[in-house]
């Protein structure tokens, strides 16, 4: 933070700074100065050469070899004492209060925990903002990624939730949205900050994680774990509707005619997210159906076929799992995307897209216990690959017209059972003969992140 950030220093005080004006700190007397000289303790400072800073070390003691740290340490006692002194002596200072909750955010912004403490120990505010952005210290020392100093401030009585009055962000949800500040968002948590505290617009810690990612540059894949390990609410929704989902939705979007290397990144990005999210009770069928990522999936599964198949792999609901195959239907989607892509038999692409629509559907009726197909379920396919999309819409029906048997159902149960994904590699690793092996498996089954 610079110090155009701050106000002036109050009367009464010199601040110690380099010749870009960052460094915030009272002015000590370089060796040889008499430490009681008035001109030092007023805004008539001494000559710059003659100042060094009471917080920074000299450019010798941070390139010291390690045999000469004892001297460092003992030069930074000698620097909290003079601190010490300093303040005793500005107590009375009509400024003194503010001065010194301005350095305050300055140690924040540093790390200088000691100082900080000392600082605190006598009189600094807490609350005291930055004119500017209205950051505390807490919120700066979570930007600064501090977590010695969060854990101090927190100590000392700093509100661990309190937002900020521009952003309404709090120190959670500052940490949260980069993965270097991934220590700062375990100490918080190990402190006891809110996991499912929201702003006013209902947007959580996992909510700012999320939407701070964009898969190529900033990857909160860690930062999401933690707080999903923490009890972050994977229903959480914001007052505009976004979800959990919202933010991988975007993405896939983005992967759409964009530059090939950027888009593997983001897809296996969304992959791994999506699996933490699974994993912690999250449901990617929910209706409405912009906001289903299994639906969005359904509608490009060609392009999104391992996420696809990752998500029914893992038990997710092929219909709107609040109401059923009324809301929206898997079934008709992929259909009404084969009947829509006329093609011929020679046609790489459309012999790909429904290669891809049967692995698709046998992971569909792998996973259901009783086939629900829509009602008027009809297609009207045309070119010639019409007959191999009429036999298997046939095929469908006929299972649907029959009861399941008792060996298919007894395959769902299991591997109902086994989830969550990956369901193939515990399926191989069950006591059973390979035949019976085969059978739980589905013929299409084992996707990897390596697919992605």
């Amino acid at each position: 933070m610079c110090a155009t950030l701050l106000p002036a220093p109050p009367r009464g005080w010199a601040w110690g700074h380099s010749e870009d004006r960052s460094e915030l700190a009272p002015t000590l007397p370089a060796p040889g100065l008499q430490k009681d000289n008035p001109s030092l303790l007023v805004g008539r400072a001494p000559q710059r050469a003659a100042r060094t800073s009471l917080w920074a070390p000299r450019p010798s003691e941070l390139e010291a070899p390690s045999g000469y740290r004892s001297s460092y340490v003992a030069s930074e006692e000698s620097r909290i004492l003079v601190l010490t002194e300093l303040l005793e002596r500005k107590a009375h200072s009509p400024f003194y209060q503010e001065g010194v909750s301005n350095a305050l955010l300055k140690m924040a912004e540093l790390g200088l925990t000691r100082a900080a403490d000392v600082l605190l120990r006598n009189g600094a505010n807490l609350n005291f903002e930055d004119p500017v952005t209205y950051y505390t210290a807490l919120h700066i020392a979570v930007l600064r990624n501090q977590p010695d100093m969060v854990e101090l401030l927190v100590r000392h009585g700093a509100d661990i939730n309190r937002r900020d009055r521009i952003h309404e962000s709090s120190p959670l949800d500052l940490a949260s949205e980069e993965p270097e500040r991934l220590p700062c968002l375990q100490r918080l948590l190990d402190l006891g900050a809110d996991v499912n505290a929201a702003d006013k617009h209902g947007k959580t810690a996992l909510l700012h994680a999320l939407a701070s990612s964009d898969g190529v540059q900033i990857y909160n894949t860690e930062n999401i774990r933690l707080l999903l390990e923490g009890g972050a609410d994977v229903k959480a929704t914001t007052k505009d509707g976004d979800t959990v989902f919202t933010c991988i939705i975007f993405l896939l979007g983005e992967t759409v005619g964009g530059d090939k290397d950027e888009a593997q990144m983001i897809s296996r990005f969304c992959f791994q997210v999506t699996k933490l999210l699974l994993a912690h009770g999250a449901d990617p069928s929910e209706c409405p159906a912009h906001e289903s990522l299994t639906h969005i999936c359904l509608k490009s599964f060609k392009l999104h076929f391992p996420l696809l198949r990752f998500l029914l792999e893992s038990g997710a609901a092929y219909n709107c799992s609040l109401h059923g195959a009324s809301c929206w239907s898997g079934f008709h989607i992929i259909f009404e995307r084969l009947c829509s892509h006329p093609g011929c038999a020679e046609d790489e692409s459309h012999v790909d897209l429904l290669r891809k629509a049967e692995t698709v559907l046998d992971l569909m009726v792998t996973n259901s216990q009783k086939l629900q197909l829509p009602e008027n379920f009809d297609i009207h396919p045309v070119g010639s690959l019409a007959e191999k999309i009429r036999a298997l819409h046939f095929s469908l029906r006929q299972l649907e017209s029959y009861p399941p048997s008792l060996k298919h159902l007894c395959r769902v149960y299991i591997r109902l059972y086994l989830q969550p994904w990956p369901v193939d590699v515990k399926v191989k690793a069950l006591p059973l003969p390979d035949r019976l092996k085969w059978y739980l498996l589905s013929e299409h089954s084992g996707t990897t992140e390596e697919d992605i």
